[in-house]
This record gives structure tokens, C-alpha cells and sequence, in this order.
């Protein structure tokens, strides 16, 4: 088994389908896998895990079905193997109690998804060679 370079939780399949397409788009060599809930999200991160992989980057929406993605990012930093792994919200909400609470329970970054699919090729280009490419990784 091995590791997509980006981990998605998102629970709105249309948009899931439009990422898979941008991050395609902005680098064809990036794999991604998206997770419908949370609870099956920690069942695959612990899957992998147990097999010694991991991803480069996991992006987390807020609001998911089964286990929220604040509760997800808090149970993803208990898992030590996973402590350096980035962990992004990207989500519809700009409130600014939602962006606290994601750096609180252990969030590395949160962004706002884009409204249009040139403004989202825009952000997963920024992203990308953040995350890909300057970032140094500790992993």
C-alpha cells in the first residue's frame, strides 16, 4: 500500500471531482485521494500508518459527516507517526472562530476554498510549491 501526496477529506463529491481535476492540472505527478467522512478518514490514515507510509499533505474540511474536522486534526496529532505531516483546513468558512480552533487543535495552515476553477488552479499552484516545493519536510 502506498501513500497519496495528498490526503483529501471532503465530503461534497462535486468538488472533490473538480480537485481532482485542478491538482492534476497544476502538477500531473501529485497523487490524491479523497475520503468521504471522518471516520473513515482515521480508518485509512491508521491503515497506512500500520504499513509505514504516509502522505505528503493532508487536506481537512471543517464540516464532515461522522467525525468533524476539528475532532479529525485533533486524533491525527495523537498518532505519532503522523506528528509531521502537514495538516491544511480547506473549507467554505471565514469564521474566525473556526480558523482559531483549527491552529488550536493542531492545524499547520488554514485556507478559504476559492470561489471558480481558475481561482482553485491559483491556490493549489501556491500550495504546490509551498508545500512540494519550498517547504522542508521533516518526514
Amino acid at each position: 500500500m502506498s501513500a497519496p501526496d495528498i490526503f483529501y477529506v471532503e465530503d461534497d463529491t462535486d468538488f472533490a471531482f473538480i480537485m481532482q481535476q485542478a491538482v492534476k492540472e497544476v502538477d500531473d505527478r501529485v497523487s490524491i485521494s479523497i475520503i468521504e467522512n471522518g471516520i473513515d478518514a482515521l480508518e485509512m490514515l491508521h491503515q497506512l500508518t500500520t504499513n509505514s507510509v504516509k502522505p505528503k499533505l493532508i487536506l481537512l474540511d471543517l464540516n464532515l459527516p461522522g467525525l468533524s474536522g476539528l475532532d479529525l486534526v485533533r486524533r491525527i496529532r495523537e498518532i505519532p507517526y503522523l506528528k509531521y505531516v502537514p495538516v491544511i483546513f480547506f473549507t467554505t468558512s471565514e469564521n474566525p472562530k473556526d480558523i482559531k480552533a483549527s491552529m488550536e487543535f493542531g492545524a499547520n495552515a488554514y485556507l478559504t476554498k476559492p470561489s471558480g476553477y481558475l481561482n482553485l488552479i491559483s491556490c493549489l499552484r501556491s500550495l504546490h510549491d509551498f508545500w512540494f516545493t519550498k517547504h522542508l519536510n521533516v518526514n
